[in-house]
């Protein structure tokens, strides 16, 4: 029996592997690229250049690169290239890059994407993340891996998000939050580090050099950014090293309250 349905619309050049099925009444583009594994729900739509990597399921009625939601977008071979194991739930949007021939979003491996999760144009999304429902990225988000995002939080434009950061639902992200910081509010402030996170996957060492640097980072009066410079210079702790690099590197500050 065809893991195809008959009443897909399937463009000639789509390139769907042997094991991938694809449902009722969806739409797959000549330009898609389906791995596989790769399951299509019913009346999901996939559009444009994409390509799903093994193992993607793609839930009902998600629209998944149509052309972005940009005014500079003038056409283009734009790309969305999505990684292995991705859940993609329903009335999921995700766009392609915007710039012509070059403009590429990317998705890393085993993301959880719930409903109405929207990713825009050129955002880059790392491995292991989760979008509550409702969670939205503007163009050029970076994600890092590990992260968690509370359902019904818009993030603005080219914010960068770090490795297991956490964000509270509801919040509203507008600057840079580090990795291993939980953030919440409207507009979103650094309240802590991802405690919770953190307990999960590193060591008890690792936990105290980042809480160590936690306080002397967002308890110092002095520029956040110098505090973190002289940090570096003392520490080996990698992790310590990746907050105070992340911290040096933001374009569009870090928002916090300074711990007392």
């Amino acid at each position: 029996m065809s893991n195809i349905h008959p009443t897909a619309i399937i463009e000639e050049g789509a390139v769907i592997a042997k094991s991938a099925v694809v449902g009722p009444y969806t739409f797959i583009s000549k330009n898609a690229i389906l791995h596989e594994g790769v399951e299509i729900a019913q009346g999901a739509q996939i559009h444009g250049h994409t390509e799903l990597g093994e193992n993607t399921k793609v839930f009902q009625n998600a629209a998944i690169g149509a052309i972005p939601q940009d005014l500079k977008f003038r056409g283009g071979d734009v790309k969305l290239i999505i990684g292995k194991n991705n859940t993609i739930r329903e009335f999921t949007f995700f766009n392609p890059g915007t710039e012509d021939d070059k403009g590429i979003t990317s998705i890393g491996d085993n993301n959880l994407f719930m409903a109405y999760t929207h990713i825009a144009h050129d955002c880059v999304i790392g491995d292991n993340n989760i979008l509550a429902n409702n969670a939205t990225l503007a163009g050029h988000v970076h994600l890092g891996n590990h992260v968690i995002i509370g359902g019904m939080t818009p993030v603005h434009q080219f914010v960068k998000i770090g490795d297991h950061a956490m964000i509270a639902g509801a919040s509203a992200v507008a600057q840079d939050i580090p990795p291993f910081c939980l953030a919440q509010g409207n507009r979103a402030v650094v309240k802590s580090l991802n405690i919770v996170g953190l307990r999960r996957r590193f060591e008890k060492e690792d936990i105290n050099a980042l809480n160590d640097a936690y306080k002397m980072i967002f308890r110092s009066t002095e520029a956040m950014k110098d505090v973190a410079q002289n940090l570096k210079k003392q520490t080996n702790n990698k992790k310590v090293i990746m907050l105070c690099d992340f911290i040096l590197n933001t374009q569009r500050g870090i928002p916090y309250e300074r711990i007392k």
